[in-house]
């Protein structure tokens, strides 16, 4: 049955970020499959084994069954599509779907009878039927459910997670046709521990994104009582440690929230509920919370630069999120690039980021000497920064 999926299906990913890459690698284990993205320099260096985000050494990036291509119109072999862009939102915190419909309106013209598309883009309820069709069907003269089929499998990709990498995890897949449904079921075997089956593709939309929301709204609240705490002199570790001990007590850690998914996903479900003219009240009620910890951190950073004015400080891990390269909507970035405008003495320290980055913003990517600076301040708390800090009995904030 393997080597009849093997010959039936020609997988292609388009998007090759934290999501589409190990989407990727673990399908060309078993297909011959071609890997897509529109950043030109990202499939220059998965061509040469180069993981930039870290997550993948040159053993895993050089398969005999994997292709790398920048140009769509390379892929009319391929006859199963998983999309994996990004979707953003705007300054007014609208969603961007550009991304989306611009692959639909460029995968439309190579589209054939027959052919599979599955998306895994976060996204709000709806999108997949009442916006990425229309635009498939409208450009390619195709019927979706007639001449090609279209399901929906919200990502779960954990960037920096070694426990909860893609074949561990249990992976919704929302396809409501009965074409190929064994065989989908089959490829996506190699995605997931265990596949839950759906045919409602708006239900596992919603089931995604409030996924997040949870994660998010509860941080906040988190992030709200941590600093009443400390308005209030009250020991807020003292306070977790007595409420956690309490059977039902779920145990969230105060700190800033960034990321591609955490400060995008309620804005997304938040617009939907607007336009369907629900009112969506906890929704967005962590993200003025947690986006106000940014201020906080660097008013407490300020106040200490003040105490301290002619010392050298190193602003240390600038990521979004521990043990992760990606700078998208960290609040550590922002915060550092604030700081940095107007005093010549503070430096950042990230042995994750891109070298070109670093080198234009006056970051360290090699572990620092540790003489060099009188006080360090840590953000994004990276092993290598915690093994490398351990060495050093200076001021540590």
């Amino acid at each position: 049955m393997l080597k009849n999926n093997q010959k039936l299906f020609k997988p292609c990913v388009i998007g090759l970020g934290y999501v589409g890459l190990p989407i990727l690698l673990n399908l060309a284990n078993k297909y011959p499959t071609y890997g897509y993205d529109i950043n030109v320099k990202r499939i220059n260096n998965l061509k040469k084994g180069i993981d930039t985000f870290n997550e993948y050494k040159k053993k895993h990036l050089k398969k005999k069954k994997l292709k790398y291509l920048s140009k769509l119109t390379n892929f009319n072999k391929c006859n199963f599509f998983i999309i994996t862009v990004p979707t953003p939102i705007y300054k007014n915190k609208k969603p961007d779907l550009t991304h989306l419909r611009d692959v639909c309106k460029n995968l439309s013209k190579i589209l054939k009878k027959d052919d599979i598309i599955i998306f895994e883009s976060t996204v709000y309820p709806g999108i997949t039927k009442k916006y990425c069709i229309p635009i498939l069907e409208n450009q390619s003269k195709l019927k979706e459910g007639k001449d090609f089929y279209v399901g929906y499998s919200p990502e779960r990709v954990n960037p920096g997670d070694k426990k909860h990498k893609l074949r561990n995890i249990n992976k919704i897949l929302a396809y409501p046709h009965k074409f190929k449904i064994k065989e989908i079921l089959k490829i996506y075997s190699n995605l997931g521990k265990k596949i839950i089956l759906t045919k409602k593709i708006e239900e596992a939309e919603t089931a995604k994104v409030i996924e997040n929301i949870q994660r998010d709204v509860n941080i906040g609240l988190i992030n709200e009582i941590y600093l009443i705490c400390k308005k209030m002199k009250i020991n807020f570790e003292d306070v977790m440690k007595l409420a956690s001990t309490k059977w039902n007590f779920i145990k969230f850690k105060p700190g800033l929230v960034g990321g591609h998914c955490l400060p995008v996903d309620p804005y997304y479900f938040a617009y939907i509920s607007k336009k369907n003219r629900a009112m969506s009240k906890i929704t967005l009620a962590g993200r003025s919370t947690n986006d106000s910890m940014q201020d906080y951190i660097y008013k407490k950073i300020v106040n200490c630069i003040k105490l301290n004015k002619y010392k050298k400080i190193l602003i240390c891990g600038l990521t979004y999120k521990e043990n992760v390269s990606d700078l998208r909507n960290s609040l550590a970035y922002a915060i550092f690039k604030k700081l940095k405008k107007n005093n010549l003495n503070i430096f950042g320290y990230d042995p994750l980021i891109d070298h070109n980055i670093a080198r234009k913003n006056r970051i360290l990517i090699k572990e620092p000497k540790l003489q060099k600076f009188d006080i360090y301040i840590v953000l994004t708390n990276h092993d290598r920064i915690r093994n490398h800090l351990k060495k050093i009995k200076k001021n540590k904030i």
